[in-house]
């Protein structure tokens, strides 16, 4: 009877779900390989790979960060400098995001084929260099279904079923984001500022996927989500790092959320509200130089930057 009652203990134990720690570890180093997206992923404060690297340490996980996203490459663009960009930085783990431009160039993109054969290089090469490696799905093109996006699941089939087969952690970027969108009405876009690259909730999506797959549960990235809600810098305006790049002020995510319920209430568009008060920052900013040629464009940034946080603080109290 007590053998009997102890195998039943055991069978019942092995079906309980105990949090195991995450794959990833303080101390760890991490390169994030991509292209534009996660170019403007670190080069934003907002950008998911900030998200990712500020929430491991919101989790007590501190890491050092390698970026090596560049706009417009594709997997035949990676695989050639992953020695410079990645292994030769010797990173505990390597994110790989990469597929978009693949498919988005068309005639100028790798076909399946050809982009199997570079995925499945480039983890072989960083496996065999002893780098721990993460699959990431490619994120919608245009946020609806299309051609491009047609074309863009076989892709992410793929990368789906090498990570099966190398055991590799995936984060299903793309699962994640249609079913984001799948229950909202189409028009606009909800994730992106161009249909491409991240506004702040696509930003705040892909890292949570990010994080998930390192081994992070759902109470756990409630937790980190809550902490960044609230962070300075966390909601920096996509489509628009050129005119509000990184600054002391910046916004909250809080803060964005409020501008869209505002601009949905007034039936505009999120981007556009958005734009209208970075150039009205920058329309101040300049109006007190009255164009002198001395000033500093670094100083022109952050003086914009500041302006846009108390601009955004004032719209937000107004409406």
């Amino acid at each position: 009877m007590r053998t009997f009652i102890s195998s039943l203990i055991v069978a019942l134990l092995a079906t309980v779900s105990v949090n195991a720690e995450p794959l990833i570890k303080n101390g760890d180093s991490v390169a994030f390989l991509g292209d534009s997206i996660t170019q403007q992923g670190w080069g934003n404060t907002g950008g998911y790979v900030h998200l990712v690297v500020d929430g491991l340490a919101l989790a007590g996980i501190k890491v050092t960060p390698y970026p090596a996203g560049i706009g417009g490459h594709k997997s035949n663009n990676m695989l050639e400098r992953l020695e410079r960009d990645v292994l030769a930085k010797k990173p505990t783990w390597m994110t790989l995001s990469c597929g978009v431009n693949d498919v988005w160039h068309g005639a100028n993109g790798v076909e399946l084929p050809q982009y199997q054969e570079n995925i499945t290089a480039i983890v072989e090469r960083a496996t065999k260099a002893g780098v721990k490696v993460m699959l990431l799905t490619a994120t919608p093109i245009q946020e609806v279904d299309n051609p491009h996006n047609q074309q863009l699941a076989a892709y992410n089939d793929f990368l789906r079923a090498l990570a099966k087969e190398k055991n590799l952690p995936l984060a299903d970027l793309s699962a994640d984001c249609w079913a984001y969108l799948k229950p909202l009405p189409p028009g606009p876009r909800y994730l992106t500022a161009d249909g491409v690259h991240m506004n702040p909730e696509g930003n705040l999506l892909m890292a949570k996927g990010v994080l998930r797959a390192f081994g992070f549960d759902d109470g756990e990235l409630a937790a980190v989500e809550q902490k960044l809600l609230d962070a300075p810098n966390t909601a920096m305006f996509a489509g628009n790092y050129y005119i509000y790049p990184p600054s002391p002020a910046g916004i909250t995510f809080n803060q964005y959320r409020a501008l869209q319920k505002i601009a949905k209430d007034r039936k505009l568009d999120i981007n556009r509200l958005t734009a209208a008060l970075c150039l009205q920052a920058w329309a101040d900013v300049l109006k007190n130089y009255h164009g002198d040629a001395t000033v500093e464009l670094d100083q022109l940034r952050v003086e914009a930057g500041e302006l846009v946080g108390k601009k955004v603080a004032n719209f937000i109290r107004s409406n």
